[in-house]
Formats: structure tokens, C-alpha cells, sequence
């Protein structure tokens, strides 16, 4: 059993979910890389973090799977011994709105960004019932739910849900568990929007900046380690949530660029 604290970060075989990882072995945790189809990545990832001193391990599992998601917290206690804070990072982000969403599309959504966070929390908090001490569950959520337009209708939709959970679950896993989320805003180029709208896109907030994958690792990082927070969401996204915005931002950088 590793005498560190153990944080598992799903989705943290790339992207953001890395950067959270990164920061937090920098920071004296072990990980749990979780993956789905990403294991070469997956394996750099472990890798990188074991060269900062940190035991780190790779764990595949498809989270749109009730099976796989209630075997991949077992397996990481199996492995590292204990556990002592979740990441829910990993996400599905595809376009429709409110004209097209439909069932399939909803779906996909929430099986990927709502019932794997609810289903990891259950089992988190049975097992800090049982081997007694205390942790905390932080979700990935979104600046735009507190400046909701309608594109990106269906991941918006379970976003929302997930940031409900959050506070449910916060209220009935209590004491042995926080549940805490983190909006970021523009943080990484996402979808169809290209290199030069992601810049445009970064730059309208009030800050003139947006959120980097740093300053998001660096809010995980703090909730974790703050143990009077729960049943609440940071937003770290230089202000974007103040400005209120008629459609996505890709869409109003798209507008926003210089014509050719």
C-alpha cells in the first residue's frame, strides 16, 4: 500500500486530464491514469509521471459501460491500496442543438459526462464507509452553465445534471465525502474550432484570458486540499461567465475574426 495520497483522474491519458494528473504528482499524489482507447497515450502519460517521483498506473475502462464503471474504482484499490480523491474529467463533447438533440445524442452525453461521476461517488463513498476516512469527488463542469446559450445542446444538458449531482451528492455523502466541480472556460482547442478562433475565443473575457490547463489542475489541486468546500463549483475561466454570450464562443470568434 503507497503511503502517498492516491487521486484517480478519468480521461487523463491526454489533454486536460494530463495536465491534472501532471500537476497533481508534482504535488506528492500517486495516480490512477484512467484511459478508454487512448493506452499508448496512456502509457506516456504514466511514464511522465513516474519521472517526477510519483507511482502512477494505467487503468483501461469504457465509462459509457455500467460494468466498467463500477469495476474501475476496485481495481484501482486493488492496485494502489487506497484512494483518496476522484477526478471526473473525462468527457464526451459532440455539436447539436436544441432543433436537432435527440435521444441518441442525449445519451451519448450523459453516459459519458453524468452517470460515470454519480456511479464513482457511490462507490467511493462505500468504500470510505467501510475502511473509515475521508475524501473528495471533483467534477469537471463548464463555465457556460452559468451563461447558458443553446449550441452544444445535449452536452450542456448533461453538464447541468452533473453539476446538480454535485450538490446532491454532496448532501447525502456527507461527512465521509466532498463533491466539489471546477468550471473552466476556454481552456484547450475543442470541436470544429480552429486555431486562430480558439485564440479569439481565449481572449474574450473580461480578463482578456481565459483559463489554461494549469490554472485548472491548480483548482483541482485546491479543493482537494480544502477540507470546509463541498456542494460548491469554482469558475476559472478569466471572467467568461460575466459576459453574456448569445451562442457558443467558437461561433462568436468565428464572427469575431478578420475577413478574408
Amino acid at each position: 500500500m503507497t503511503t502517498r495520497p492516491v487521486v484517480l483522474v478519468t480521461g487523463s491519458a491526454r489533454r486536460l486530464g494530463r495536465e491534472i494528473a501532471r500537476h497533481l504528482a508534482q504535488g506528492g499524489f500517486d495516480i490512477a491514469v484512467h484511459y478508454r482507447h487512448s493506452r499508448d497515450e496512456a502509457l506516456e502519460t504514466v511514464a511522465a509521471l513516474q519521472a517526477l517521483g510519483a507511482r502512477a498506473e494505467a487503468f483501461a475502462a469504457d465509462l459509457s459501460d455500467e460494468v466498467a464503471c463500477r469495476g474501475l474504482l476496485p481495481a484501482v484499490l486493488e492496485r494502489f491500496g487506497r484512494l483518496d480523491a476522484v477526478v471526473n474529467n473525462a468527457s464526451t463533447f459532440e455539436y447539436d442543438d436544441a432543433a436537432t438533440a435527440g435521444f441518441a445524442a442525449m445519451e451519448t452525453h450523459w453516459r459519458a459526462n453524468t452517470a460515470p461521476a454519480v456511479l464513482l461517488s457511490q462507490a467511493f463513498h462505500a468504500h470510505l464507509l467501510a475502511a473509515g476516512g475521508t475524501g473528495c469527488v471533483v467534477n469537471l463542469l463548464d463555465q457556460k452553465l452559468w451563461n447558458p446559450n443553446p449550441d452544444y445542446f445535449s452536452y450542456t444538458l448533461s453538464k447541468a445534471a452533473l453539476q446538480a449531482a454535485t450538490v446532491m451528492l454532496a448532501q447525502a455523502f456527507a461527512p465521509q465525502l466532498r463533491v466539489c466541480g471546477v468550471a473552466p472556460g476556454v481552456t484547450l482547442l475543442s470541436g470544429a474550432m480552429t486555431d486562430g478562433e480558439f485564440a479569439e475565443a481565449h481572449a474574450l473575457t473580461p480578463l482578456k484570458r481565459s483559463s489554461q490547463p494549469e490554472d485548472i489542475a491548480r483548482a483541482v489541486r485546491f479543493l482537494i486540499d480544502s477540507p470546509a468546500i463541498t456542494g460548491t463549483t469554482m469558475l476559472v475561466d478569466g471572467g467568461q461567465h460575466l459576459q453574456p454570450q448569445s451562442r457558443d464562443v467558437m461561433f462568436l470568434a468565428r464572427d469575431a475574426a478578420p475577413k478574408a
